[in-house]
C-alpha cells in the first residue's frame, strides 16, 4: 500500500512539474530591424545596443500584450525578403505603407507621418527642392521610398548606398550633389550637421511608417494593432517624438 502512494505521489509530481513548464514557455517573437536610420533605430556606439524611437515603440508594444520579443539587426534588403517569406515575425524599422509591400506581407495600423524631402550642403543655393535636381547626382538607400521617388525624376544621376549614412557622409563631402531621404531622418542629421547641411522645400510625398507583420500571422497583426493602439492613447507617440526627434539622441 505505501509503494503504490509514493508511486501516485511521484507521478502527481511529475505530470505536475509537465504542465507548470508547459504554462510558462512563451514564444520569443523575432523582430528585424535596420539599425541605421537614426534616431528611429540605430547601434548606440557605446553600448553596442540598438536604440530609437522605434525600439522603444515596439518594445512598449510588447509589454502591453505581453510578447516577449528578440530585436535583429538586419540590412535593409534582406529584411524586406525575410519579411516576405516570414522569416521574421515582425519588422520595425521606419517602414513606409506600400501598395507594392503590402502584397507581401501585413502592416499594422500606421505610427508615423512621414514623407520626402531633399538635403543639400549648407552653403548650396541652386538646388531648392526636388524640382532643381535634373542634371545633379542624389544619394538614395537602395529599395526605399526615396530610392523610387529619385528613379522616378528626369535627368537625375542616382546613386544607391546600403546605409543612408554613408549617403550623408558623401554628401558633407562633397561627393553627391543632394540626398533623398524620409524627413524625419534627414532633420536627424541636419541636426547633428547643422553647419555642413540643410533641407530645402517641403516634404514632397505623403507617406505613413507601419509596423511589418508576417502575413499569414493575423492574430499578430491583431496584437500588435491593439498594443500600439494602447500606447498612443496614453501619449507614447508623442513621447517619443519630443524625445528622440526633439530633443536629439
Amino acid at each position: 500500500m505505501k509503494r503504490s502512494i509514493w508511486f501516485l505521489l511521484v507521478a502527481l509530481l511529475v505530470v505536475s512539474l509537465a504542465l507548470s513548464s508547459c504554462g510558462s514557455t512563451t514564444e520569443t517573437i523575432t523582430v528585424a530591424t535596420d539599425a541605421t536610420w537614426p534616431p528611429f533605430e540605430y547601434v548606440d556606439e557605446t553600448t553596442q545596443e540598438i536604440v530609437g524611437f522605434d525600439i522603444d515603440l515596439i518594445t512598449a508594444i510588447a509589454e502591453k500584450q505581453g510578447l516577449e520579443i528578440e530585436i535583429v539587426n538586419v540590412p535593409w534588403d534582406s529584411l524586406l525578403a525575410g519579411m516576405a517569406n516570414c522569416q521574421y515575425d515582425v519588422s520595425i524599422s521606419a517602414m513606409t505603407i506600400t501598395d507594392e509591400r503590402a502584397e507581401q506581407f501585413g502592416f499594422s495600423d500606421p505610427y508615423f507621418a512621414a514623407g520626402q524631402i531633399v538635403t543639400v550642403q549648407a552653403s548650396n543655393t541652386e538646388i531648392n527642392g526636388p524640382e532643381d535636381l535634373a542634371g545633379h547626382t542624389v544619394g538614395v538607400q537602395l529599395g526605399t521610398t526615396g530610392d523610387i521617388e529619385a528613379q522616378n525624376m528626369p535627368g537625375v544621376e542616382v546613386k544607391n548606398y546600403d546605409d543612408i549614412g554613408l549617403a550623408f557622409q558623401d554628401l558633407i563631402n562633397g561627393q553627391i550633389d543632394a540626398v533623398i531621404a524620409d524627413n524625419p531622418l534627414a532633420l536627424g542629421y541636419v541636426g547633428q550637421n547643422p553647419d555642413e547641411l540643410k533641407t530645402v522645400g517641403e516634404a514632397f510625398t505623403d507617406e505613413y511608417y507601419g509596423i511589418a507583420v508576417c502575413a499569414t500571422n493575423t492574430e499578430l497583426i491583431d496584437q500588435i494593432n491593439q498594443g500600439l493602439a494602447a500606447v498612443k492613447a496614453e501619449g507614447l507617440i508623442e513621447e517619443l517624438t519630443g524625445e528622440w526627434l526633439m530633443g536629439g539622441q
